[in-house]
């Protein structure tokens, strides 16, 4: 069978696609290759200058909105903002950095990675017509979900922990996202999907110099480029799947993409359900009524 990739993307002519952190990185690529091939590509960024210079290296119809997935205002003005999406691409994400509080008092990578997210899906769901898809990551494995402490108030921070925990959080979000959706016989679909290993700004920021170094080291050396970890997203974007569908590489960081594996954690539907309330509780956004 022939390796899937983007040049095998199906016109996007006429429909709208929102692409969060989308100024760089494999938000960057995964909005070019959809404006290429004729979406109305909406860059959602916290910086609107780097946006600006992000749509300035495309060609297409790409429209540059602000987004801070760290300010729940922000999320509910972006929201507010837009008439019709066909499709949500949560991509944005930080990886292992320093303790930090979002506006709200979350911790940064449950907050940004995941709560923001949330947010913004559940108010965009009676706009769009097509899918959610959300960006993991493979180091999911290592994450484990606190529903006492989501926000790291009361446990010793890990930045990586709370990594983990935030890309675990995004797996049980599509999950039990599709459950309600499934539930009220809704047509949206919502699926993940995860980069493998690729090189992008989104390492070297855990305020370690030595973790920072070994970083720039292994994008030099064992990372794929953007290219092949947006290869994934965009497959998520535009195939025929089914709901809950979790998108990768076969062998972890390389190889074809399809349907790939999730850790036993990830498929835990009590946990998904619990998180979802506390997700609900936290940011003062339920899931909808759709029509």
């Amino acid at each position: 069978m022939t390796e899937w990739r983007s040049s095998g993307l199906p016109s996007f002519t006429g429909r709208t696609v929102v692409v969060t952190g989308a100024n760089s990185g494999l938000g960057e690529v995964t909005a070019r290759e959809l404006a290429r091939v004729g979406a109305d590509v909406i860059l959602a960024v916290r910086d609107t200058a780097k946006g600006d210079a992000a749509r300035a290296r495309m060609s297409g119809s790409v429209e540059v909105r602000e987004l801070d997935l760290a300010s729940l205002a922000s999320v509910r003005a972006f929201a507010t903002g837009l008439d019709r999406v066909d499709v949500l691409i949560n991509n944005a994400g930080i990886m292992a950095t320093p303790y930090r509080e979002t506006t709200d008092g979350f911790e940064s990578q449950i907050g940004v990675n995941h709560l923001g997210h949330f947010a913004l899906t559940n108010l965009l769901l009676p706009k769009l017509t097509d899918r959610v898809v959300t960006v993991s990551s493979a180091m999911h494995r290592l994450g484990r979900i606190d529903l006492g402490d989501l926000n790291w108030k009361s446990r010793r921070y890990s930045p990586w922990r709370a990594y983990g925990q935030s890309k675990l959080a995004n797996l049980l979000f599509t999950a039990e996202l599709q459950r309600r959706l499934s539930q009220v016989n809704s047509p949206l679909l919502a699926l993940a999907a995860h980069p493998g290993y690729s090189a992008t700004n989104l390492q070297g920021h855990t305020g370690r110099s030595i973790e920072d170094r070994l970083a720039g080291l292994a994008n030099l050396v064992l990372a794929t480029p953007p290219e092949f970890g947006a290869r994934q997203t965009l497959y998520a974007a535009s195939q025929d799947l089914p709901g809950n569908t979790f998108v990768g590489p076969r062998f972890g960081t390389r190889g074809p993409t399809g349907s790939v594996g999730r850790s036993r954690a990830a498929r835990d539907t009590k946990t998904a359900a619990a998180l979802w309330e506390l997700s609900e509780q936290l940011t003062g956004v339920g899931f909808p009524h759709l029509p």
